[in-house]
Parts: structure tokens; sequence; C-alpha cells
């Protein structure tokens, strides 16, 4: 009897992996679409939604049986609770994968700001790379792998704050970005928001292998830190900015 709860419990965390690389390549796809104005693969992103939500009803559906079945030990329904709060985390990463897209057919054929879409695609590499190591965090079942995502979730959050002001400072020179504006602030927040539920995920990555509640949240654990944090990055902006026209001036 344990040798088969193992085997399906085994199936349950490669089904678990497998939806949270498909979700990754959904953030890199939906961001892409974007930034290249590219409607048909945003569409694409779309039309997949349906396909990870049925996913994720398969996941909790197997999960459920294995608790009602198998009868698991106090350690084994940790994992597999873990494993079902997580996998509602990753649905609403999907989602918001979804919207991006879906701001990219409504953003098409308006002008747009190059350098904000760069900066873009470098928060999703962020956010992406945040997921990734979440994941493989799940696999070796590493708490304190887990923990540390908090600090990449700063750089996020810092990420967001420094693309905020230089949507409005854009918007204040050409009013013609205004429409592509608005759905940059939408998209930086979803890729904000996307990085809160990593942390969740996070959080209980260290449940299921450690038995701890933790609060890894740093916008709400340590708000003054990505206040400081972005202080300190306005101020290296600016003086980065500073001295490339200063090199300018002296070419």
């Amino acid at each position: 009897m344990r040798e088969l709860f193992d085997d399906e419990l085994k199936k349950l965390h490669g089904r678990f992996v497998e939806m949270g690389l498909t979700i990754s390549e959904q953030i890199y796809k939906s961001t892409t679409a974007f930034i290249e104005h590219d409607k048909k693969g945003a569409q694409e992103v779309i039309d997949a939604d349906e396909e990870t939500n049925t996913d994720e009803m398969k996941l909790e559906k197997q999960a459920l049986s294995l608790i009602a079945l198998q009868q698991p030990v106090a350690t084994d329904f940790r994992v597999i609770i873990s494993i079902l709060k997580a996998s509602s985390d990753l649905e609403r990463i999907g989602d918001h994968a979804v919207s991006i897209a879906r701001e990219t057919i409504r953003v098409k054929g308006n002008p747009r700001i190059p350098k904000v879409e760069k900066a873009i695609a470098k928060m999703t590499e962020e956010v992406r790379d945040m997921l990734e190591s979440a994941l493989d965090a799940y696999v070796k079942s590493d708490a304190d792998a887990a923990k540390k995502l908090s600090d990449n979730d700063v750089k996020v959050d810092e990420q967001y704050l420094l693309i905020r002001d230089e949507i409005t400072d854009a918007v204040q020179s050409d009013t013609a970005t205004v429409t592509a504006s608005s759905s940059y602030f939408m998209v930086i927040k979803l890729l904000e928001r996307i990085g809160d539920h990593i942390v969740n995920l996070a959080e209980w990555i260290v449940y299921s292998a450690a038995g701890q509640i933790v609060e890894l949240n740093p916008g709400k654990s340590n708000p003054e830190l990505v206040d400081k944090l972005y202080s300190e990055a306005v101020i290296k902006e600016k003086g980065d900015s500073k001295d490339q026209k200063d090199n300018k001036k002296t070419k």
C-alpha cells in the first residue's frame, strides 16, 4: 500500500512541476508578444489558458484522491496540502500571463516607448528566474533556497517602481503614448503580482519541506526595505544618466 502511495505522490509532484514549467513559458510568450506587438502570439497564450485550468483541476482531483483513498500520515498530508495551495498560485500566475496577452491585443497599433519595453523585458527575466528557482527548490525540497526568493522579489518590486517612473516621464514628454502607457502600467503591475504569487509558492515549499509557516513577502514583512532600495536605485539611475550626458559632452 505504501509503495502505491509513494508512486502516486511522485506522479503528483511531476504534474505540479510540469504545470509550473508550462506557466513559466506562458509568461515568456505573453510578454514577448506584448513587446514585439505580436497579436497572433498573444492569442495563442489566451487560447492555451483553458488547458492550464484543466491541468489545475486534474492536479487538484489527484491530490484529493490521495487524501481520501490512501490515508496519508501527517508529513504526507502536509506535502499534499502544500501542492494544492501552490497549484492555486500557479493558476493565478497563468491568469496574469493571459491578462498581459490581452493587453497586447488592446494596445496594438498605438505609439510605443522602446525604453520602457526593454525594461519590461528585463523585469520579465527576473520574474521567470524567480519561478524557475522556486520550482527547483520544490524539486529539491530546499526550504533555505525557497526563503531566499524574497530577495528576488525585492528586485522585482524595485524594477516595478523604476519602470513606473519611466512611464510617467515618457507620457509627460509625449502625450501620444498615453494609450500604450496605460498598458505598460497594467503589465508591470501584473508582473509584480506574479512575483508575489511566486513568493507564496516559496512559503508553501518551506511549509512542505520544513513544516514552518513563514512570511516571505518583503512588502509585508519589511516594506521599508523596498522603499530604501528604490530610493537607492533612483539615485544610481540618475547618476548613470548624468555620466552618460557628461561623456557625450566631452566627445
